[in-house]
């Protein structure tokens, strides 16, 4: 791999990440109960559950692209957010976490050995990368805002609180 090949990759999998901008993305929903992911804060759009299952249908999306596969999308802003504001149950939520999780990584994998300035259409595997990155660092800090509001920020992990 290139010089700026290796420099792309670090680059995509830095911005899945979060590193040196805010908390960990794998982390922002850390150390949450179920019961609280599903209520929503007087005035906020969405509950943090919303959020987790909005960032999760996009990454999947995004890993579907990335496998050479056209994922449809939706006729609407709103098909990309779940109508239930909570999670079922405690189990609901982990597995929620767990399949958010495994699309990060699944997308961290997506950048290793990557030729990231290969794509299909107008859009490299790298601009779909950082797209998906940025979509997740937006969502992060609305999850953490979410968190405060809630009086459960920050993670187990830690979060910048000053």
């Amino acid at each position: 791999m290139s010089a700026d090949g290796k420099a792309f990759e670090k680059l995509a999998r830095r911005a899945l990440s979060g590193r040196g901008a805010h908390v960990r993305t794998a982390d922002v929903f850390s150390g949450l109960d179920w019961k609280t992911a599903g209520s929503r804060p007087t005035g906020a759009p969405h509950s943090v559950y919303q959020v987790l299952k909005h960032m999760s249908y996009w990454q999947e999306w995004v890993v579907a692209w990335l496998r050479g596969e056209s994922p449809a999308g939706p006729r609407h802003a709103s098909g990309s957010w779940p109508a239930e504001a909570g999670p079922a149950s405690r189990r609901a939520w982990d597995e929620a976490v767990r399949e958010f999780r495994r699309g990060l990584r699944a997308l961290e994998r997506g950048c290793r050995g990557a030729d990231l300035s290969s794509g299909r259409g107008r859009k490299s595997r790298l601009e779909m990368l950082q797209t998906i990155g940025s979509h997740n660092s937006y969502h992060a800090g609305e999850v953490a805002f979410l968190r405060q509001i809630l009086g459960k920020w920050p993670p187990p992990s830690g979060g910048l609180t000053w």
